[in-house]
């Protein structure tokens, strides 16, 4: 603790990353990154802005961004909003939208970065358990008497479980007076577009759908987030993010956001894929034993019955294969695992064999 510290800088405990290794032939799980390249749109896109145009700014409105994303979902451009990455978008629904006098609902077990942005913002939160499923009860929160506003991933993050949007619309109109933030990093690995909330934003004031390009455009590298939602909700996170940084996207990254956002047949192909080797791999997992939540993302939540998941993790690294473990005492058992490549997803199994054995070579 440095004596110029103020008292906020020693209060924050900081979100951690995924660990980003530097082993040599590493199979690396860990952390949700796409398996594919971009689509090779994306990487003209960033060629052709390559040149004496980046001495100027970018655009500070990145409409040709807005208008891409506006068109791909039918919406207005005034009803999307751009920032440096998902996290950055949050950050601003945080500040702009989420800190109010009453307390902050979240799921107990979610994104890890929701309470390091109330202890930033001064935002009184109040977790509430998933059900013994692992999944979100929308009654739960219906029945909270003291809300402020509510966040949650969807499908949820590590677990992997999606909400139905029926059950999102109930939360919707029975919390009609407080914002409700959808935070969508996996959707697209749902399996059918029609699963965004995103549909609702124009039947539901309240509602803020925030989405990042990371994970299903392959474009982690870029940092590119984005929400959709009633005019008004755009406005809170413009006013935040012109009061603290007016140019967050740079032309590179507007550039090769909107051609990913333009190359349809590309994003559906790789998320194809992803959602094929998802399916492969957890009955793969299975039939050794292992008990796997549903999961609508691009990963799966796993544990084994007869293994600690930490020295499960151990014996991988040991393999040179990296997936994530979380010690928070619900879920210390489970291991969240990235989807991979086929050959990737392939070799964590083979590991895996070698480490639990299969059932069902033993002998009855």
């Amino acid at each position: 603790m440095s004596l110029y510290w103020s008292d906020l800088v020693a209060s924050l405990t900081p979100y951690v990353p995924g660990e980003q290794p530097r082993l040599p032939d590493l199979v690396k799980l860990n952390t949700n990154e796409n398996p594919y390249p971009p689509s090779p749109r994306v990487l003209e896109a960033i060629r052709q802005e390559i040149g004496g145009g980046l001495r100027l700014y970018p655009d500070p409105e990145a409409a040709r961004l807005k208008n891409a994303i506006a068109r791909y979902y039918r919406v207005l451009p005034g009803q999307v909003f751009v920032g440096n990455g998902s996290d950055e978008v949050l950050g601003h629904a945080f500040q702009g939208l989420l800190k109010h006098d009453r307390p902050l609902l979240f799921p107990d077990i979610s994104y890890s970065f929701y309470p390091v942005y109330c202890g930033l913002y001064g935002i009184t939160q109040r977790t509430l358990a998933l059900n013994d499923r692992f999944e979100i009860d929308v009654d739960d929160y219906l029945n909270a008497p003291d809300c402020g506003a509510v966040i949650f991933p969807n499908p949820n993050a590590p677990t992997g479980c999606l909400l139905p949007l029926a059950e999102i619309e109930r939360l919707l109109a029975g919390k009609p007076d407080v914002a409700v933030v959808v935070d969508e990093a996996y959707i697209d690995f749902a399996g059918q577009e029609s699963m965004s909330a995103i549909a609702l934003v124009d039947r539901h004031p309240n509602l803020l759908v925030v989405q990042t390009l990371s994970k299903s455009r392959s474009l982690a590298g870029l940092r590119v987030g984005f929400a959709v939602g009633h005019a008004s909700l755009i406005e809170a996170l413009e006013r935040i993010k012109n009061s603290f940084n007016s140019y967050p996207l740079d032309r590179l990254a507007i550039a090769g956001a909107v051609a990913a956002m333009e190359d349809h047949a590309y994003f559906e192909s790789t998320r194809a894929a992803v959602i094929h080797s998802r399916e492969r791999l957890v009955r793969d997992l299975s039939d050794l034993g292992f008990a796997v939540l549903p999961s609508a993302a691009n990963f799966i939540f796993a544990r084994h019955p007869d293994h600690d998941a930490g020295e499960l993790a151990s014996a991988l690294r040991a393999r040179s294969i990296i997936v994530r473990h979380f010690r928070q005492a619900r879920i210390a058992q489970f291991l969240r695992i990235s989807i991979g490549n086929d050959a990737q997803c392939a070799a964590l199994t083979t590991a895996l064999r070698e480490i639990v054995g299969d059932p069902r070579n033993e002998s009855p």
